[in-house]
């Protein structure tokens, strides 16, 4: 039996409001600083934790790009979005099909070497792009892929994580679903899109916010594979930001991470309720 404390309980609580008030306090920073002038950021010490009247006129110059009062030239933040869109949506999708894809085959098909096949792809995690670069980004200048999606998604497409992960989901499906879709008739890619597809669908979603996520958040390899100013994802474009002008226009740098946040943010909460029972309930 256990028993409740009041104490215990109260402590738990102060324990989570500190850590919110930890992780939400820079968010706050940042959505205070992207509606002030740069003049107010750069005059206050510390930086004022009240709302400025600039909101409006920060986040329009940082959408859609423009000269700021200092002169500067600041590029729009739209066609940014627009690309780190295309590559989270095409990485977190390819890594997903290709990973059930290969899960399905390794579990339910008997092939030789099939354990040896698995401990391959399973090892790959050990060579992460960060390791392989140079020889990928020799492959890529090679094929003419600079400065394209292909380029920019299919090197991190593959997922030994997502393979490891839906591996050992179809392993815990029954065996006596599989003989009954046999005994009905259902060849494999009918029990795979009519059985195996429906029950794995939260930890599909699971999958999609963490991929999502992963391919959103890329910097080193589209720093390598883009050149042209219109491929850049939003990553690169808040580091051309700070690094591009002498004088750095921090509110709208603040008003473009706030922008870069809300795709993610959208994602996750959106699929919340999903991407929790993913993890924790294998749902049959």
């Amino acid at each position: 039996m256990v028993e409740r404390r009041p104490w215990l309980d109260a402590l738990a609580h102060a324990i989570l409001l500190a850590g919110v008030l930890v992780v939400a306090f820079p968010v706050l920073l940042t959505l205070v600083a992207s509606t002030q002038s740069a003049e107010q950021i750069a005059s206050s010490r510390p930086l004022s934790l009240l709302p400025g009247p600039h909101l409006l006129d920060n986040y329009r110059l940082a959408l859609l790009g423009g000269e700021t009062s200092a002169g500067s030239r600041l590029p729009p933040a739209l066609p940014m979005l627009t690309v780190s869109l295309v590559m989270a949506l095409t990485i977190a999708l390819g890594k997903i099909v290709i990973s059930l894809l290969s899960a399905f085959a390794i579990v339910y098909f008997r092939f030789p070497l099939r354990g040896l096949v698995f401990w391959a792809i399973f090892v790959t995690l050990m060579l992460p792009v960060e390791v392989r670069i140079s020889p990928t980004y020799e492959v890529i200048a090679d094929l003419g892929l600079l400065n394209t999606y292909t380029g920019l998604t299919v090197p991190l497409i593959a997922s030994a994580t997502a393979t490891f992960l839906l591996r050992q989901f179809f392993l815990t499906v029954p065996d006596e679903l599989v003989e009954a879709a046999r005994v009905d008739g259902a060849g494999p890619m009918r029990f795979f899109w009519d059985v195996l597809l429906p029950m794995s669908r939260t930890s599909i979603a699971a999958l999609f916010v963490i991929q999502f996520i992963y391919g959103w958040n890329q910097y080193l390899w589209p720093l390598l594979v883009t050149t042209d100013e219109s491929m850049y994802p939003i990553v690169l474009g808040i580091k051309r930001l700070i690094a591009g002008e002498a004088y750095t226009e921090w509110n709208v740098v603040m008003a473009t991470a706030m922008l870069a946040m809300l795709p993610p943010a959208v994602v996750v909460l959106s699929m919340q309720r999903w991407f929790v029972k993913g993890l924790v309930d294998s749902e049959k």
